[in-house]
């Protein structure tokens, strides 16, 4: 624990965990205290966060729509390379840490600030995610971390705490599980969530309808790309921010984006883990699509050798780090021809992509056709065979001869 902390600044959501902290670093470090909460896209959960905090303690309260920095720095850039991790998870609160983490430390900055504060936990990854990007931007700030130091050490004892100093929160006993909200997704874990052998309470998902009540005519989409970013829905023009929203909105109302997953935690444990990214999931699949007929294919599969490294990398925090900038800059050129128009139909839960075109297109019908051609000779293929063919043939015949 610091003696000497004048000013802190906290990432400040609202909810039960910063509301708590809010109060134990104004009692335990009788420092001021000043709140930060990052518009990224949370809707209705920002209102009354100011007052909130104020009345919990907070000298000063910073908020800041930072939904197209999000979507346009942090979503777009990852979705370039198709990032998912383990298979499954499209990463919406890795991506969202370390632009929160970014702004905090310019606020820091601006007020003469001497420490940061966040609200995650000892056992996840947020606290990686946040003081990677902390020590990567000032190597010298001071960061406090609340759940390593209190002996609140569960949500039960929070809410104890809050209702001591009558702070509002919206976490009760009966659905004691935490969320994290943001344009990209909405994630859900702890509490009843913990065995990952009880479903996820159907009553818990925010930005999805269940497919099974999804409307029982599919509807047909239209994304445009430019550079590998998707410009417009439906021939709209949108912003970045826009597009993500649409799509959650389009992918929402079709049961699209449901995740449930064991993940493996960067600091060792197994973790369950509840998503909701209907417009994200529309979004890769749509770009797989425009890369199949735009990319190159030996660009295309080196691109993908290194998608897992740059997902991990994201996952585990290391944003504002060299290798990840590195990744960066290589998959940004690959993008340089992927643009055009993928149709999709969004049905019960399902994303199907039924068209694509470009007229950056390396697909050609005239190469591709099963029908009579002039440009493609078939009787090619042979020497290409057996030139591939040669070691099996040789390690054949190796093992005939007895060597």
């Amino acid at each position: 624990m610091f003696t000497d902390v004048k000013k802190v600044v906290l990432a400040y959501s609202g909810g039960l965990d910063t509301s708590v902290i809010l109060k134990w670093l104004v009692e335990t470090y009788r420092c001021e205290v000043i709140a930060f909460s990052a518009d990224i896209g949370q809707a209705e959960e920002l209102s009354g966060i100011e007052e909130k905090a104020m009345k919990t303690g907070a000298s000063k309260v910073y908020i800041d729509d930072l939904t197209e920095d999000f979507v346009s720095n942090f979503v777009f850039p990852a979705f370039r390379a198709n990032v998912i991790y383990e298979g499954q998870y499209l990463l919406g609160t890795s991506l969202a840490r370390p632009l929160i983490a970014r702004r905090q430390m310019e606020i820091a900055r601006k007020e003469g600030a001497d420490a940061v504060s966040h609200g995650a936990t000892g056992k996840g990854n947020d606290q990686v995610r946040f003081e990677l990007s902390y020590y990567a931007i000032d190597p010298h700030i001071k960061v406090i971390s609340p759940w390593r130091e209190w002996d609140l050490n569960s949500r039960t004892a929070l809410m104890a705490f809050a209702e001591k100093h009558g702070i509002p929160v919206t976490s009760t006993k009966e659905k004691p599980y935490s969320t994290d909200r943001n344009l990209l997704h909405i994630s859900y874990e702890g509490g009843v969530l913990e065995d990952p052998w009880n479903p996820p309470p159907e009553d818990m998902f925010t930005l999805s309808v269940s497919p099974r009540n999804a409307p029982d005519e599919p509807e047909i989409i239209d994304i445009d790309f430019v550079g590998g970013d998707a410009t417009a829905v439906n021939g709209e023009p949108l912003s970045p921010a826009r597009v993500l929203s649409e799509l959650n909105r389009l992918g929402g109302k079709h049961g699209i984006g449901r995740c449930d997953i064991v993940e493996n935690r960067f600091i060792g444990m197994k973790s369950r883990g509840v998503y909701e990214t209907p417009g994200g999931t529309i979004l890769r699949i749509a770009h797989m699509n425009m890369e199949s007929i735009t990319m190159d294919r030996e660009v295309m599969h080196l691109r993908d050798s290194f998608m897992p490294r740059y997902a991990e990398l994201i996952y585990n925090g290391f944003w504002f780090s060299p290798e990840r900038e590195l990744l960066q800059t290589m998959i940004d050129q690959t993008q340089e021809n992927v643009s055009g128009t993928v149709r999709l139909e969004l049905y019960k839960g399902g994303c199907r992509v039924i068209g694509r075109r470009s007229e950056k297109s390396l697909y050609s019908e005239a190469f591709a056709t099963f029908e009579d051609d002039s440009v493609f000779q078939q009787k090619d293929a042979e020497g290409f065979i057996r030139l591939h063919a040669l070691r099996l043939r040789i390690r054949k015949l190796m093992e005939k001869a007895g060597r």
